[in-house]
């Protein structure tokens, strides 16, 4: 296992070059310029110069690459050039609003998704199957945005049980009930997408399952259905459901940039947005590598939950 390990973390370090190189150029590629932003038209020739050169833009891409390569190296993001602060204390400030919206919509998902998964699939051809069926393409096919202004409308400002925007009350106690309240509508905007889409998942591995001849046996040999189903049925549905997990991660940190948006929440999506809008390049950055290695632990985690959840995989 350890010697799987450094090799895992080995194999990071290129797949991190090559998407910090493909960020950086797309995004220095894209049309304007932070300059765009910085100068006024008093500015004279000779300051705008000075200002390129203090920022590295009269350099070739590639030696700007080079030059923010070395500083992460080093430990430096780099600084923002719109707030001069450092670009790691920037994510770092929104890294746990993030990660608590995240977190409590994959909790809620699988909560939801999970017994509703298993039930369809036992159930199979019920009505309950139809209705659970109907509400998997549902929470699919209903865009973040639209839910979400949806949400607003109906539990905000029509009913008035939960804010609609922020994490806590301005001017109030920033109390854990306050948090909660304001957490539910952006949670319920990404757990009903992914919840849908861990029903079908959920259902069609137990589906397989089910079918196989050791239930068959255990059932001969008069296991009650119960033991049945959580002793060997669901562990060993266990493989495609972690592997939807896993790829979750990337899909909630890309649902998270509308519904932090839409919501105000100050989380790294909302960043995302507000450092594309003011091409802030450094932050932009290093929101890219932060992203990319998140992707990469989480299917590091996969691959052990996979070891956890059978036996039979052996890591040498």
């Amino acid at each position: 296992m350890r010697n799987y390990l450094i090799r895992r973390i080995l194999f990071m370090i290129p797949i991190l070059f090559g998407v910090s190189l493909v960020n950086f150029f797309i995004i220095h590629l894209a049309p304007g310029s932070p300059m765009d932003l910085m100068i006024s038209p008093a500015m004279t020739a000779e300051a705008r110069a000075a200002l390129e050169h203090n920022l590295g833009f009269d350099a070739p891409l590639h030696r700007q690459y080079a030059a923010w390569l070395g500083n992460v190296l080093q430990g430096n993001l780099g600084y923002s050039y719109n707030s001069y602060r450092p670009v790691a204390r920037i994510i770092g400030d929104r890294i746990p609003a993030t990660f608590l919206l995240m977190g409590s919509a994959l909790a809620a998902g699988l909560l939801l998704a999970v017994p509703l998964g298993v039930a369809s699939a036992i159930k199979q051809h019920s009505i309950f199957d139809y209705l659970a069926t109907f509400v998997a393409f549902s929470g699919v096919s209903t865009p973040n945005f639209f839910l979400g202004l949806g949400l607003i409308y109906v539990f905000s400002i029509k009913l008035k049980l939960f804010p609609s925007s922020g994490m806590y009350t301005l001017g109030g106690a920033r109390s854990g009930p306050d948090v909660i309240r304001h957490l539910a509508l952006p949670c319920a905007v990404l757990s009903i997408g992914m919840c849908g889409r861990f029903i079908r998942y959920v259902r069609s591995a137990m589906l397989d399952v089910l079918q196989q001849d050791y239930l068959r046996t255990a059932a001969a040999k008069g296991v009650p259905f119960l033991s049945r189903l959580r002793i060997h049925a669901f562990r060993n549905a266990l493989l495609p459901i972690i592997t939807l997990i896993g790829l979750e991660i990337p899909g909630l940190l890309g649902g998270a940039v509308v519904t932090e948006q839409i919501f105000s929440w100050p989380g790294i999506g909302r960043l995302t947005v507000d450092s594309i809008m003011t091409r802030d390049y450094p932050v932009l950055m290093g929101l890219n590598l932060m992203a990319a290695v998140m992707v990469l632990i989480a299917s590091l985690i996969t691959d052990f939950m996979y070891a956890l959840a059978d036996p039979r995989i052996k890591y040498t």
